[in-house]
């Protein structure tokens, strides 16, 4: 671009919403037997009274966790719900950091002055946004990292068949199941992070301790540019 050294570029906001969703999904591949471990301790002794619960719990903390599965059901166990949870961060965090800045230049007018009212609302507003579009892939993932392999069958045998099983069986609201919760959630953690970052940021730039490119995934973050 003519008056503009290739850093000088401001990135455009498919780059920012494709770049956002393919760091997640990097960062779910490393990350996603935690995840697992998570849930299955979560959901653990749920169809059980408290005290017979306590004396037969299967899973002991993280570690254990992932030793009793890979010991019982295989390695592969740890990644059940993956294809689910890559879409779900490709659709989730793609929406819920990549438009970030979009969506505060919306609310801003496109003033390069924007208030902590109007970043707090462009947060709530993707991190709202984010959720509605991928419950169904959160609901999924979750359905196949509950489900232990050991011990007899398993409702779902692919990921495309979850969601049809859940859809024919619940109904399509079963696919959005606990929304509200995680909206009211999403929302407010993506302020949080976001917002909170972004006033950082701010502060650093206005007090010439960093040049914009001298901070992490200038390329990447909302309003780093």
């Amino acid at each position: 671009m003519v008056g503009f050294k290739a850093t000088d570029v401001p990135p455009t906001a498919t780059v920012k919403f494709l770049g956002a969703g393919t760091a997640a999904c990097i960062a779910d591949l490393i990350t996603f037997p935690l995840d697992t471990a998570k849930v299955r301790l979560q959901i653990q002794g749920e169809s059980q009274g408290p005290v017979r619960a306590a004396a037969s719990a299967q899973y002991r903390g993280v570690l254990g966790t992932i030793l009793t599965m890979v010991r019982t059901e295989g390695p592969r166990s740890l990644y059940n719900g993956l294809v689910a949870g890559l879409q779900r961060q490709m659709s989730f965090a793609s929406v819920r950091i990549g438009l970030y800045d979009s969506v505060k230049q919306f609310y801003t007018k496109g003033s390069e002055h924007a208030s902590i009212w109007s970043r707090l609302l462009a947060g709530s507003t993707t991190g709202a946004l984010a959720v509605a579009v991928a419950q169904p892939t959160d609901v999924v993932k979750v359905r196949f990292q509950a489900q232990a392999r050991a011990g007899g069958g398993r409702r779902y045998q692919s990921t495309v068949s979850a969601y049809k099983t859940i859809a024919r069986e619940e109904g399509f609201g079963g696919l959005w199941k606990g929304t509200s919760p995680n909206i009211a959630r999403n929302a407010i953690v993506n302020c949080a992070e976001l917002v909170t970052y972004d006033l950082i940021k701010d502060t650093l730039l206005k007090a010439n301790l960093m040049t914009g490119s001298c901070l992490p995934f200038s390329a990447w973050v909302p309003g780093t540019w």
